[in-house]
């Protein structure tokens, strides 16, 4: 996938969201009904699952099964190798066209044991929920923050090592600072990030 389809695709789910959000129906509705908003954990709690898919389809069906086949394989410099995308940077690179976009939504990765500091926590209440998540993974930690004058809410889900890939990526590089993940671990987090004006 190029860089205009995670465009296209994130600029849709950016505006999909944002029709939702201000409680307004989208322009291709038959008719305009005003319905009310959606609370702030409800939309989390969209992007996520749309997050969670795509990342999921790209890792078995793409990466998984063009590595199996011996066709090409995912690497951390997969510009320069002529590789696939690992399916954090899939991730990484998607929430940063997103953010491009300009409509305040923002999601990436975190975590307490990067391998890039750009993935630490950003804020107190990210490292705190970083630690809360290593011991109770079930349910994302939420809150309220703020950036200047602006109002967001923030959701971090848990981000398992959910394959190999993942679990020997991050215990084999030079950089990381923690070489003994295993499968399914709590490796980190999502941090969603919504405005509230």
């Amino acid at each position: 996938m190029d860089r205009f389809h995670f465009a296209l695709r994130a600029a849709t789910l950016t505006l999909l969201l944002g029709w939702l959000w201000m409680g307004a129906a989208p322009p291709f509705a038959k008719e305009q009904t005003s319905m009310p908003g959606i609370p702030p954990e409800k939309v989390a709690d969209y992007v996520h699952a749309v997050l969670e898919a795509d990342r999921t389809i790209y890792t078995t069906h793409i990466v998984n099964r063009m590595q199996e086949k011996g066709i090409v394989a995912a690497a951390e410099h997969w510009e320069q190798e002529n590789a696939l995308l690992l399916p954090a940077q899939f991730l990484q690179h998607s929430g940063r066209l997103v953010a491009e976009s300009g409509r305040g939504i923002r999601y990436r990765l975190i975590g307490l044991s990067p391998i890039y500091q750009r993935n630490a926590p950003a804020t107190d209440f990210e490292r705190k929920a970083l630690e809360t998540l290593r011991q109770q993974p079930e349910r994302p930690v939420t809150g309220m923050v703020a950036s200047g004058k602006k109002q967001y809410f923030q959701a971090i889900y848990p981000d398992r090592a959910v394959s190999a890939a993942c679990v020997n990526c991050h215990n084999s590089h030079h950089l990381s600072p923690k070489r003994d993940f295993k499968l399914n671990e709590v490796m980190g987090g999502i941090a969603i990030t919504i405005p509230l004006d």
